[in-house]
């Protein structure tokens, strides 16, 4: 795969806030919910939490799940934000809108990892998904050089972008903004506390 503009230096990621699907346990994908009052408050949380940090630009998935987390955030710190299609989350085709957990029920999945195994062929082949998501980084950071950059997305954009650099899946939560940053051993990726 050819990361092309892959990321090099640090980046910070937050999944949006919970929308009325996630409290449901249902694949989201594309179908662009509202995050609900669950999620606002999420976003209001973690505003106040990452004032203490200094972001020049906050770039944002278009769904608007996405979208008003990153207007939230961006209101309480006055950072310009940018819209950005190749942070749109994976696209599950017909598994879109069904729970979560039928389907790992009825193909015996244990995790959500596993998940992949079972794509319907209308989906987003998870290479796409990968690489466009680093390209997005990659880009923003080749772009705003010294910048220090949020990116506002979803559960499987920052599983792919783990994946890619990482070499793992982490455990995601909702209004949660986590750090990745390259070391000498390799990527890692960190709850910013």
């Amino acid at each position: 795969m050819n990361l092309g503009s892959a990321p090099s230096r640090t980046f910070f990621c937050l999944r949006h806030g919970a929308t009325d699907w996630n409290r449901e346990g249902r694949f989201q994908g594309r179908t662009d919910n509202p995050i609900n009052d669950e999620g606002i408050a999420q976003a209001f949380t973690v505003a106040r939490r990452l004032q203490r940090l200094r972001f020049d630009q906050i770039v944002t998935s278009p769904l608007q799940r996405a979208l008003k987390t990153a207007e939230i955030i961006a209101a309480a710190s006055a950072t310009p934000v940018a819209v950005d299609h190749d942070l749109v989350e994976f696209d599950y085709g017909s598994l879109e809108g069904q729970v979560i957990a039928d389907a790992m029920r009825a193909h015996n999945l244990k995790s959500a990892e596993d998940l992949s195994s079972i794509m319907p062929p209308d989906s987003e082949p998870w290479p796409h998904l990968t690489e466009r998501t680093l390209r997005c980084v990659g880009n923003w950071l080749d772009a705003r050089p010294g910048a220090t950059i949020l990116f506002v997305c979803h559960f499987v954009v920052m599983q792919a972008l783990s994946t890619a650099l990482c070499g793992k899946w982490f455990h995601n939560r909702h209004g949660t903004p986590f750090r990745f940053a390259p070391t000498e051993t390799g990527w890692v990726v960190d709850e910013v506390h």
